[in-house]
C-alpha cells in the first residue's frame, strides 16, 4: 500500500514568499487569511487526507463502485469517510459565505486538491463536479435558482455533474441528441442518454444536480443550438426540501482501468424535469465556466498523483539493495540502495523538478484566476483572465502528461514489484491515465491553445506574456543570472516556435494541426521554468533563513535548467519539420 505526506512545508512556502501580498491585502473578504489560518489548514487537510482518505484509494480499487437494482453503491468506507469530510466542511472551502461557505482564496482550494487528488482520486471526484457545478450555477443562474439550490450543495449534502457526453458526440457536442421540450411553465422536459457521466449516481448524497446540455425543439442545428439545463435527481420543493424521483435513471456503470471506486455512469433521461440556466441557445458559453476550471483542477490531479509516486518512489529508493554503484570499491560483495546510482537519482531528481516547478506554475494561475475574479482595476483584471485562458489548456494537457511520464517511471523503481498490485504504484499509473482524457483530450487542448488563444487578436496574448516574463525575471543578482540566461534562450525558441505556427495557421494548417501537441509542450516546459525563476528569486534573497530548504530548491532547480527544460529543442524540431509525411502517408 502506498503512503504519503501532503507537502505542507512547500506550500506554505509558496503561500508566504509568492504571493501577491499588495493584492491580497486590499482585498477586504481576505483581510483575516492569514499565513497562520492558512498553515493550519493545510495541516488539518493533511491529516484527513493522510489518515481517512488514503487508505480508501485502494480499498475502491479492490471493491469498485456497484450498481445492484438501480442503485449505485460506493466502496466500503466511503459513505463513513463522506460524512466527516463534509461535516468538517471541506466541500465548502472556497465557496461564497452567502451561501455557507468559507471563502478561503483559490490558492488554498488548489493546495487542497492537490493532497486530496494524491491521497485518492476516486474518492475526490464524488465532490469535484459539485463544486464546478457549484461555480456554474454560481455564475448563471438567477438569484432564485441560486438561494434554492446551492446552500446544500455548498454544505456537501447535495452533489452536482456536468452531463456533456453521448454515443455519438465526445469532442464534438454539435451532434448532440438529448432534446428539451418547453412545457411553457418554466420547465423542460429532458429526453436522451449521457454516458462517461462521473459521479452520476451514487449514496454519499440526498440529492444530485444535474448539469446537462441539450437542445430544445426550436433550436437549430449545431452547437448554436445548445442549451444548460439543471436536472436534480429529486425534484426540489420551495421549502427545498426534496420531492418525487425525477426521470432519470443508472443504465450502467463503465468498467474501467483505473479509478474504480468512482462511478462512471450511463444516465438515462426519459421526460426528466429541467430548468434553464442561462439565455437560451448558450448553454456551452455557461458550460465552459465549469469546464475551464475544471480543466484545471485535472491538471492538478495529474499534480498530486505525481507527488504521491515521487514519495513513494524515494522511500523504495532508500531500502532497495541492488547492485554497486560506481562509488563502491569494495570487494566484500556488499551492495547499495538503488538511491546511489546515477539512473535512480535521475529519474528522481526529474519527478521533483518537475512536480515542484508545476506546483509553484499552478500557485502563479490559482493568483491570476483571484486577480481575474477580484481586481479593481479592470486593465489588469483582463490581462490577468487572458492569462487564465491561456494557460488553462497547458496546466491541464502538461501536468496530465507529466502525471503519466512520473507514475511510469516510479514503476520503474520499483521494478518486478511495481508491476504487482502489492504496492500501489501501478494502481497510481492506471489511476492517472484518465487525465489526459477525460474534461478534453490534451490534443483537444493544444489544439484550443494554437487556433483559438493564438488567433485571438492576433495572438496579442502569447506576446505579451512573453513580454511579461522577460520583464519579470530582469535582476541584478548575480546568482540568479545563469538560469535567467538559460531561460531567455529557450523563450527566444518559443517566441520563434509562436512566429512559425501562426504563420502556418494561415499558410498550412495540417502544419499547424500537426504541431499543436508540441507547442503546448514548449509553453508549458518555458512556464514551469519562470516559475522556478520565482521560486530562486526567494531563494537566493532569503538564502540565510533557511539554507537546507534553499540549497534543496537550487539544485532542484539545477536539474530542471539543465535536464528538463532542454526538451524544448526536440519539440521545437520535431514540430517545425512540417506534416507532409504524415498527411501523404498511406495507411492500408
Amino acid at each position: 500500500m502506498t503512503t504519503y505526506t501532503a507537502p505542507v512545508n512547500d506550500m506554505m512556502f509558496l503561500y508566504e514568499k509568492l504571493r501577491n501580498n499588495k493584492f491580497y491585502n486590499e482585498l477586504e473578504k481576505y483581510k483575516d487569511v492569514t499565513p497562520d489560518l492558512v498553515k493550519n489548514i493545510l495541516e488539518e487537510a493533511a491529516k484527513i487526507n493522510q489518515n481517512l482518505i488514503l487508505p480508501l484509494a485502494k480499498a475502491g480499487d479492490e471493491q469498485p463502485a456497484v450498481l445492484e437494482n438501480g442503485v449505485v453503491r460506493t466502496p466500503p468506507g466511503y459513505k463513513e469517510a463522506y460524512k466527516k469530510y463534509i461535516d468538517d466542511g471541506w466541500t465548502s472551502l472556497s465557496c461564497d459565505p452567502k451561501y455557507g461557505g468559507q471563502g478561503m482564496p483559490k490558492t488554498v482550494s488548489a493546495f487542497f486538491d492537490e493532497m486530496l487528488s494524491s491521497a485518492s482520486l476516486s474518492f475526490k471526484l464524488y465532490s469535484e463536479l459539485s463544486i464546478g457545478a457549484y461555480n456554474c450555477i454560481n455564475h448563471h443562474a438567477t438569484d432564485e435558482v441560486k438561494n434554492k439550490y446551492l446552500p446544500k450543495m455548498v454544505e456537501g449534502k447535495w452533489s452536482g455533474t456536468m452531463c456533456l457526453t453521448e454515443p455519438v458526440c465526445g469532442t464534438d457536442l454539435g451532434l448532440l441528441k438529448t432534446k428539451a421540450v418547453d412545457q411553457g411553465d418554466g420547465t423542460y422536459k429532458l429526453t436522451g442518454q449521457k454516458i462517461f457521466i462521473t459521479s452520476g449516481d451514487h449514496d454519499l448524497t440526498e440529492n444530485i444536480i444535474h448539469l446537462v446540455i441539450a437542445r430544445s425543439t426550436d433550436s437549430p442545428s449545431g452547437t448554436r443550438g445548445i442549451s444548460l439545463f439543471l436536472v436534480p435527481k429529486f425534484i426540489v420543493n420551495e421549502d427545498r426540501s426534496l420531492g418525487p424521483r425525477n426521470g432519470i435513471s443508472t443504465g450502467s456503470i463503465e468498467s474501467k482501468m483505473g479509478i474504480k471506486g468512482s462511478a462512471t455512469c450511463v444516465l438515462n433521461f426519459d421526460e426528466a424535469v429541467g430548468y434553464m440556466i442561462g439565455p437560451k441557445n448558450k448553454g456551452l458559453n455557461s458550460m465552459f465556466t465549469m469546464m475551464n476550471l475544471e480543466r484545471i483542477v485535472v491538471g492538478i490531479q495529474g499534480l498530486g498523483i505525481s507527488e504521491i509516486a515521487y514519495q513513494n518512489s524515494l522511500t523504495y529508493s532508500k531500502e532497495r539493495r541492488q547492485g554497486k554503484s560506481n562509488k563502491n570499491n569494495s570487494s566484500n560483495g556488499s551492495t547499495d540502495f538503488i538511491l546511489e546510482h546515477a539512473d535512480i537519482r535521475r529519474s528522481l531528481l526529474n519527478m521533483k523538478s518537475i512536480i515542484e516547478g508545476e506546483r509553484a506554475l499552478c500557485f502563479w494561475l490559482s493568483q491570476q484566476t483571484e486577480v481575474s475574479l477580484n481586481h479593481n482595476n479592470e486593465k489588469i483584471k483582463n490581462e490577468a483572465n487572458d492569462y487564465v485562458s491561456l494557460m488553462t489548456p497547458v496546466v491541464k494537457a502538461l501536468f496530465t502528461d507529466m502525471g503519466s511520464e512520473i507514475t511510469s517511471d516510479a514503476m520503474q523503481i520499483f521494478g518486478g514489484y511495481g508491476y504487482t498490485k502489492d504496492q500501489g504504484i501501478e494502481q497510481l499509473y492506471r489511476d492517472n491515465r484518465i487525465t489526459p482524457i477525460y474534461e478534453g483530450t490534451n490534443s483537444v487542448q493544444a489544439i484550443d491553445l494554437v487556433f483559438r488563444k493564438l488567433v485571438n487578436n492576433n495572438g496579442d496574448i502569447i506576446d505579451r506574456y512573453i513580454n511579461m516574463v522577460k520583464k519579470d525575471i530582469e535582476t541584478k543578482n548575480n546568482k540568479l543570472e545563469p538560469f535567467i540566461k538559460i531561460l531567455n534562450i529557450y523563450l527566444e525558441k518559443l517566441t520563434l516556435f509562436t512566429s512559425w505556427i501562426k504563420d502556418k495557421i494561415v499558410n498550412s494548417k495540417d502544419d499547424a494541426n500537426a504541431a499543436c501537441n508540441d507547442y503546448l509542450k514548449v509553453l508549458g516546459l518555458v512556464a514551469v521554468g519562470y516559475s522556478w525563476i520565482k521560486v530562486l528569486q526567494v531563494s537566493f534573497d532569503d538564502y540565510e533563513n533557511n539554507k537546507n530548504f534553499y540549497d534543496d530548491k537550487i539544485q532542484t532547480a539545477n536539474f530542471y535548467f539543465q535536464r528538463v527544460l532542454p526538451r524544448v529543442d526536440s519539440h521545437c524540431s520535431s514540430a517545425m519539420s512540417g506534416s507532409k509525411y504524415i498527411m501523404d502517408f498511406k495507411f492500408n
